[in-house]
């Protein structure tokens, strides 16, 4: 008897009463799913909600005259509920939940070593970011929300079916429930097409982290009021205007596993793994969170937090009236950006395969010190006092680039409820030989988007602005099945 043989046999599946027990197993995969996610892509107009695409932006601003929403400035002193934490100034919700706004010391080492520190959110919980999806006509369609966000653009955008930090859909605020939550935690919950866990804007949160789902389900859902079935081609389409589709609906797109345009590349998958794992570990990064009452070069009155050369993002309190969330009245602290930010892939083709270029970016909130960056994500006026050779890698050619150069261009939100009015000018740009050369500098390399899609499966490797840009070129362009 071989020794395969004897372990075989040695160490068979039984039950309890050791009668045999088959065993059943299933596609690791599904073959399907990509083939699907194409065809929702191409549907511009669905069936599934009766609305055209070209209304979608109407009915949200009607949405946010209508209803009965309000957001004021108030003093941070005036925050109800909130308080700055005795003996480390940090500002805190008297729970011990939601959230916090404390201190970060980080260190950059390399060839270039500096350090900073700031005020910075931290949230020890992982919310849910969950699409419920569903086939009409065999055309998978998207359960999207539309929300209002108290730091929102135009306060009502285009949100996951779920959006909830785990304070919320537990309700700590002593709300109502989050909609539509059973179909993404519990044993009644849909057949899971993707989850995995993400981390959001590592410049202004410490190690946070989102689990982004999307699940499938064949019953019949009552679609509540706010609510609309959208295929992915229709979300594509509302991508390109400013401020509709939320960043945690982009966010959660782009880790939908799509088919590839092609399965060759400038580099393999394992290179390209490879690659980033050697940024990680040359990347030296030491980030820790300190008492927000030591953090230098920032200063506090009772309407702010302010860095004192006035750059960055202050933070600053908000009073919120809205009807139809969970808790109808509330305060806050925001974290409030002071400028308009850049975020762009600069892309070209070889072979006649796009590519985009990737950035290894180290920020003091990351939880694993690196993640894939966009070509360029920077907000300008924080760089305008430095000389031309310290500016952001790439930033003037993707700003003085020729119109015919620009793919997209669209000025996107991010995330409204931590963040008052935070938007950021979303570009992809057309280059070539001479403004972005086939061989970069170390720490980018050209990636497919197919091969960016492969890692967004994967938790903490696309950060959430190049999972932005990801989102619109998955679902903009006609994808195509493998070379």
């Amino acid at each position: 008897m071989t020794p395969t043989r004897q372990f075989m046999e040695a160490a068979p599946h039984t039950t309890s009463d050791a009668t045999p027990r088959p065993t059943a197993l299933r596609p690791r995969g599904d073959a399907c799913l990509a083939d699907r996610l194409a065809r929702s892509v191409l549907a511009r107009e669905g069936s599934g909600s009766g609305v055209r695409t070209t209304r979608v932006p109407d009915l949200l601003a009607a949405r946010a005259r209508t209803g009965g929403y309000l957001v004021d400035r108030v003093p941070l002193d005036a925050l109800s509920g909130w308080s700055f934490t005795p003996g480390t100034g940090n500002l805190a919700h008297d729970s011990g939940r939601f959230f916090s706004v404390e201190g970060l010391r980080a260190e950059v080492g390399g060839s270039a070593p500096h350090g900073w520190q700031q005020p910075i959110i931290h949230q020890p919980e992982v919310g849910i970011l969950g699409l419920l999806a569903r086939e009409f006509d065999g055309v998978l369609h998207f359960l999207m929300q539309a929300k209002m966000e108290p730091g929102n653009a135009g306060l009502v955008q285009l949100s996951p079916t779920v959006q909830a930090t785990r304070s919320n859909y537990t309700k700590v605020h002593r709300g109502r429930d989050v909609a539509y939550l059973d179909h993404f935690v519990g044993p009644a919950r849909g057949r899971v097409l993707t989850d995995v866990l993400q981390s959001e804007h590592g410049s202004w949160f410490f190690h946070k982290t989102n689990r982004n789902m999307v699940v499938e389900t064949d019953r019949d859902v009552p679609v509540r009021d706010g609510y609309l079935w959208l295929t992915l081609g229709q979300l594509g389409e509302l991508l390109r205007h400013d401020d509709v589709v939320n960043m945690d609906s982009r966010s959660v797109l782009a880790c939908l596993p799509f088919a590839p345009e092609s399965a060759s590349a400038l580099r393999s998958d394992a290179e390209v793994r490879s690659w980033f794992t050697e940024e990680r570990s040359l990347r030296d990064v030491r980030a820790e969170l300190t008492p927000l009452s030591s953090v230098t070069g920032w200063h506090r009155d009772r309407w702010s937090i302010a860095h004192e050369q006035g750059r960055y993002f202050e933070v600053v309190g908000v009073s919120v009236r809205a009807q139809g969330r969970e808790v109808p009245q509330w305060t806050q602290p925001l974290f409030r950006p002071l400028g308009t930010g850049v975020t762009a892939f600069v892309t070209r083709r070889f072979g006649g395969v796009r590519h985009v270029l990737a950035h290894a970016r180290r920020e003091g909130g990351f939880l694993d010190t690196v993640e894939l960056g966009p070509t360029v994500q920077c907000t300008p006026a924080n760089h305008a006092h430095l000389p031309p050779d310290r500016q952001p890698p790439f930033l003037t050619s993707v700003l003085q680039a020729p119109p015919s150069s620009v793919l997209f261009d669209t000025v996107l939100s991010e995330e409204g409820g931590r963040f008052l009015r935070a938007r950021s000018r979303y570009l992809i740009v057309e280059a070539d030989e001479s403004t972005a050369p086939t061989t970069p500098p170390p720490d980018f390399a050209w990636l497919t988007p197919g091969q960016l899609n492969s890692l967004t499966q994967h938790g903490h490797y696309v950060n959430v602005q190049a999972r932005s840009l990801l989102a619109s070129l998955l679902t903009t362009e006609i994808p195509r099945s493998p070379a």
